[in-house]
């Protein structure tokens, strides 16, 4: 088990930025792979960006892809969400979560229900 809290959240401009950061604590986070997923008022929760366990592997859904970056410092255990060149479309309440891997896991990391640890979320709101 690992708990994870987010940060960075706020208020942004449309063509700005922001960094979100997920802290983690309660075990080696190195064990851990971590992936973003965010959820607009009256929207479903969906898939946004993934981390593999040492950063060698990234993905990211269609319509952040080019704009947003994760990254991850396991010394410091956090993951990175970077978002640039923000549109009003990307407000949303901005979740990390994880799951812990071993030999045998099959990945399915655009899955809310693949992961089993979640943080409580912060909101990012983009004004036009």
């Amino acid at each position: 088990q690992v708990q994870l809290v987010e940060s960075g959240g706020g208020l942004g401009q449309a063509g700005g930025s922001l960094r979100l950061s997920c802290a983690a604590s309660g075990r080696a986070f190195s064990r851990y792979v971590v992936g973003w997923f965010r959820q607009p008022p009256g929207k479903e929760r969906d898939f946004v960006s993934f981390i593999s366990w040492n950063g060698d592997m990234t993905n990211y859904a269609d319509p952040v892809k080019g704009r947003f970056t994760i990254s991850r410092d396991n010394a410091k255990n956090t993951v990175y969400l970077q978002m640039n060149s923000l549109k009003p479309e990307d407000t949303a309440v901005y979740y990390c979560a994880a799951r812990e891997i071993y030999i045998g896991n099959t990945y399915s990391v655009g899955l809310t229900s693949w992961y089993d640890n979640w943080g409580q979320g912060t909101q990012v709101t983009v004004s036009s």
